[in-house]
């Protein structure tokens, strides 16, 4: 468990983040009278979302590498990351859909049938809580490794080759 520390660390970081993004994204609207601007406004977490998997590796460089991290320890460090942030997605799916914004859903299928790009059944379907835990379970670790494998070429550092 010591080993993994700093990967615990920032995947709970991660998970608050985007816990604090949905609160953020009720209290702006997002999520009932904007609901029109969710899907423009939702993607800009992607820039937090990246800045975390790069102090998280910079910090595991620091903390366990003395400052030199190969791309694979990045790599690896950074998979651990996501699969701890993909195991917790299910009650940070429901936390979000129960707690911060439990009319979401019922938004979404309203806006999405008035606007004819879905049915009714189609949108009950799509929208709720099984749904989008599932989409999370698949969505995280794709977009995690893919992360992942961009941030750690840009936070390796070898000894040979120190950028000092």
């Amino acid at each position: 468990m010591k080993k993994f520390k700093v990967e615990i660390k920032w995947a709970l970081i991660f998970v608050m983040m985007m816990l604090i993004w949905m609160v953020m994204e009720k209290i702006t609207g997002l999520h009932d009278e904007h609901l029109d601007k969710h899907a423009i406004f939702t993607n800009l977490v992607a820039i937090p979302a990246v800045a975390i998997y790069v102090l998280a590796l910079l910090d595991k460089r620091k903390t366990d590498y003395d400052g030199y991290m190969t791309y694979k320890q990045g790599f690896i460090s950074g998979i651990i990351i996501t699969v701890i942030v993909t195991i917790l997605s299910p009650l940070t799916q429901y936390l979000t859909t129960s707690i911060i914004s439990s009319d979401y859903f019922a938004n979404m299928i309203e806006y999405v049938v008035e606007e004819g790009t879905m049915t009714r059944e189609a949108a009950e379907n799509y929208f709720n809580t099984k749904s989008y835990i599932v989409q999370n379970l698949i969505a995280t670790p794709v977009m995690g490794l893919l992360t992942t494998a961009i941030v750690a070429f840009f936070t390796k550092k070898s000894k040979d080759k120190s950028h000092g």
